[in-house]
């Protein structure tokens, strides 16, 4: 039996000698590497932070004194340690282990984690609850990492912790000088200004190499060093705010972290420790590559690191392909991104245009308003952005942007379900929310081809903001029109006036796989695809009045989503034909593959078939409710 074999609880650990938790780390590696390789999944920040949570677990006495993590996706390793190994076969897939925290998983997670810079107030509010309820023996730990300490939300929470030195919040900074990428802008130059000055990282590899052996000694010093490190290091940020700070501390060091710990956990106010980790550290693959350090993996062969499968060219690169060689033409057009380059296809635009390209960090209100500055400035900005962010940054985009029409174009990847990544990271959302948004337009290109199509028209819009939507995942081939209405085409079409379904970006293969087992049981079935989704086209209005019903399929909430606006847009122009929606339903879907979780809710090619053709023969039947009452 292997040392982590043993460890059931933050328990287990806490009698362990130095060379045992030396071995544990090296475990906990070995098991990380094996399991996320074969699963996917985030290898990278876990990687750098196993010495740390091992010394989390060993000062503090989860689940009494709460441990949050920030961002999410680093808490792996406090997995294992909490009874959830044997889970790691089944990571992220349906039914199995979250990659996130889940608070349905374990008592040891209290949020659930994944939209970065939240935890410092989740803390704080957590503090003032226990103080209030008098429960002045729990401990309210704060790790914040990956590049959530350059959102805005973070230092709003900052202000307030520090405005109550009586408050204990511990704050752990896991620094490791990246988000996806190498953090920018002037914190990241602050930190790193802590991070390598020459005498104190001197210092620490002293005292890292004398003291190692010697816990109570090691201990005491980290007790008085923080008068050393005001000579050696400047700490002017957090000191400023009116916080106690202790670093930085090598965070791949159990017993330098540990000591720091406890010297935090016992000064009784808020207090920052600052750790520095290496993403990817202990992996060779991971350490050697520097454009992520293998931050998110796919499924690869343990044995190689190497990616298994070829899924073909994704949603992503056509977008970021199709941006270059529109930047190449207009030298007005730039880019923003919240701290995810790469993520979002924006990689190669940097590299051919440096000086167009605005990493914000994790600051997605900042990128929205900034990028309300650059169009007013008359440059074109294009801001990439996951679609469940998108939503972080909302009432900039409503009136910063649009109430002063700029032409601001938002690209929303990970449109529709996203699945891997559960809850939070599912783009359900967007067009439910940016509906109401006044004059912007929304496209949802159903291909490679109309991506690009839809690209090119939204950067030539001069009135006003734009939104292009697309999902995670390959792009797949092109579906071409068999017909086109009025300048909408048409995907399908068999003799009958029964069904018009109108199908949004990239449910089109699954509304034209329908169409055809419907037109084989009788149906008379038109697909079209609007491509650009609001305004409403009035050759839509005027085509729906042809048939009997018409169907919406979206890979959005069916409340307030694309079915809805048209209903709204028919019954405004007096179409009597009712309308059916087919989208998500209004609640937070698991983890799984994403055509697990669309069949899951009613839309694959099949289900959505089925459901059509019992609408119809409701209709013919007598005696039953007949689908105009249906729509209502």
């Amino acid at each position: 039996m292997t040392l982590l074999e043993t460890i059931h609880g933050p328990a287990d650990i806490k009698h362990l000698d130095a060379g045992q938790l030396t071995g544990l780390a090296t475990e906990i590696r070995h098991f990380l590497i094996d399991k996320v390789l074969r699963t996917g999944g985030h290898l990278g920040p876990n990687l750098g932070t196993v010495e740390l949570t091992i010394a989390l677990h060993r000062v503090f006495d989860s689940p009494r004194d709460r441990i949050l993590w920030d961002t999410g996706h680093q808490a792996y390793v406090h997995k294992i340690l909490t009874g959830r190994r044997e889970g790691f076969d089944r990571l992220r897939q349906k039914g199995g282990l979250s990659g996130y925290p889940s608070r349905a998983e374990s008592e040891h997670d209290t949020i659930e984690n994944s939209h970065a810079s939240t935890v410092l107030s989740y803390a704080d509010g957590l503090a003032k609850g226990f103080r209030l309820r008098g429960e002045t023996d729990r401990a309210v730990v704060a790790v914040i990492g990956d590049g959530a300490l350059t959102g805005g939300m973070a230092w709003e929470a900052l202000n307030n912790i520090s405005g109550a030195p009586d408050r204990p919040v511990v704050i752990v900074v896991n620094d490791n000088g990246r988000s996806y990428a190498p953090t920018t802008g002037g914190l990241a130059t602050h930190l790193a200004g802590l991070r390598t000055s020459p005498d104190y990282e001197r210092f620490l590899e002293w005292s890292k190499q004398r003291l190692r052996h010697t816990p109570k000694l090691y201990e005491a010093l980290h007790a008085v060093k923080t008068g050393l490190k005001d000579m050696l290091a400047p700490q002017g940020l957090f000191a400023d705010l009116g916080l106690k700070y202790l670093g930085p501390v090598d965070g791949h060091d159990i017993a330098a972290v540990e000591a720091a710990l406890r010297q935090a956990a016992g000064f009784g106010g808020p207090v920052v420790v600052h750790c520095l980790t290496r993403k990817g550290h202990g992996y060779r693959r991971a350490e050697a590559d520097d454009r992520d350090h293998h931050h998110a993996v796919g499924v690869s062969d343990p044995a190689t690191g190497e990616p298994l499968g070829s899924p073909g060219p994704s949603w992503t690169s056509v977008f970021g392909a199709e941006l270059v060689e529109i930047g190449r033409a207009r030298p007005e057009v730039v880019a923003v991104t919240a701290a995810m380059l790469r993520p979002t296809g924006l990689a190669a635009y940097a590299e051919e245009f440096p000086d167009r390209v605005f990493d914000v960090g994790i600051a997605e209100q900042h990128a929205v308003t900034s990028a309300a500055g650059l169009a007013m400035a008359g440059m074109v900005p294009v801001v990439a952005v996951y679609s469940t962010f998108l939503g972080r940054g909302f009432d900039q985009l409503l009136m910063d942007v649009a109430m002063h029409s700029c032409p601001v174009v938002f690209v929303l990847d990970r449109a529709g379900v996203t699945g891997d990544d559960g809850a939070s990271h599912n783009g359900m959302w967007d067009l439910s929310v940016l509906g109401i948004v006044p004059g912007l337009r929304i496209a949802a290109p159903r291909d490679g081809a109309r991506l690009r199509a839809a690209l090119r028209e939204a950067v030539a819009i001069t009135e006003g903001p734009s939104a292009i939507r697309f999902p995670k995942g390959p792009v797949g081939p092109d579906i071409p029109a068999v017909d086109q209405h009025d300048g909408i085409d048409v995907l399908h079409r068999s003799p009958g006036d029964d069904v018009l379904l109108v199908s949004v970006g990239a449910m089109a293969a699954t509304a034209c796989e329908a169409a055809r087992r419907l037109t084989g049981e009788g149906l008379g079935v038109t697909v079209v695809d609007p491509a650009w989704l609001k305004p409403v086209n009035p050759s839509l209005i005027k085509l729906a009045e042809q048939y009997r019903l018409v169907v919406t399929v979206e890979d959005n909430l069916r409340v307030g989503g694309y079915g809805s606006l048209l209903a709204q847009e028919l019954r405004d122009a007096g179409v009597p034909a009712p309308v059916s929606g087919f989208g998500i339903p209004q609640r937070f879907l698991d983890h799984g593959k994403r055509a697990d979780i669309l069949a899951e809710c009613g839309l694959s090619p099949e289900d959505l078939a089925r459901s059509i053709h019992l609408r119809i023969a409701a209709d013919r039947a007598p005696g039953v409710r007949r689908l105009e009452e249906d729509s209502r």
